[in-house]
Parts: C-alpha cells; sequence; structure tokens
C-alpha cells in the first residue's frame, strides 16, 4: 500500500497528464478554503481510482462525463472534465454522443444541460 507522499506524486502526475493546466486551477480554486479536499481528490480520485489499468483515460473520462450529466447541478466540474475529455483526445463528437447515448436513463433536461456546458467548452477551446 502506497503512503500518502505516493499517492500525492501519483495523483498529481495523473491529474497532470488528464486535466493539464485545468487541474491546477481547481486545486489553486480550493487552496485557501480547503485544501484538504484538494489533497483528497488528488490522493484517491487520481493516485487510487484513475490508476486502476481496467479503464483507460478515454474511457474513465466518458464514465465521469455521464455520472456528472446524471448528477446534474454539477457544471463547473463538468466544464473541467470535458476540457480533460478534450485533452486525452475525445473529440467533440464522441462526447457530445456520449451526452446524446444518456438521454433514455436521464432525459433530455440533464442531458441539454451537459450539452450546453459542453458547447460553452468547445467555444472557449476555439
Amino acid at each position: 500500500m502506497l503512503n500518502n507522499q505516493d499517492l500525492m506524486a501519483r495523483g498529481l502526475a495523473k491529474l497532470n497528464e488528464i486535466d493539464g493546466e485545468q487541474g491546477d486551477k481547481v486545486m489553486q480554486a480550493l487552496a485557501d478554503i480547503s485544501p484538504d479536499l484538494g489533497k483528497y481528490i488528488i490522493g484517491f480520485a487520481f493516485g487510487e481510482i484513475y490508476q486502476r489499468p481496467q479503464l483507460d483515460v478515454r474511457q474513465r473520462e466518458l464514465v465521469t462525463l455521464a455520472a456528472l450529466a446524471a448528477q446534474g447541478g454539477c457544471e463547473n466540474q463538468l466544464r473541467v472534465h470535458i476540457h480533460a475529455s478534450l485533452n486525452v483526445g475525445l473529440t467533440r463528437d464522441e462526447i457530445v454522443e456520449a451526452f446524446i447515448h444518456c438521454i433514455p436513463y436521464l432525459g433530455f433536461p440533464k442531458v441539454l444541460n451537459a450539452v450546453f456546458v459542453a458547447k460553452e467548452v468547445f467555444a472557449a477551446a476555439e
């Protein structure tokens, strides 16, 4: 089992691979209000869960997009993960199609919200 320092190092490396500068922005935004939350995100989510070999990062991002769309009210996290999805090689069409695939399970309102966040991220990337 890895110690906290190893998890943090491994998590930071994975976060930078997936999110690039967006991940750093999230951590900086948490620094003055809840640095521990940032440590949990890095150590647990990226140091442990994202390290598992059964899914590659593209697959993990698709699952994450669907999960965030399903929850609703996660527009900020959707922005980060749509950017991350583009960063790991998903296309705009794949991202939108993942949301469309969710319509029978989530309904139109949640999918529309997710697609409008994607539209925003895509426009900012141009």
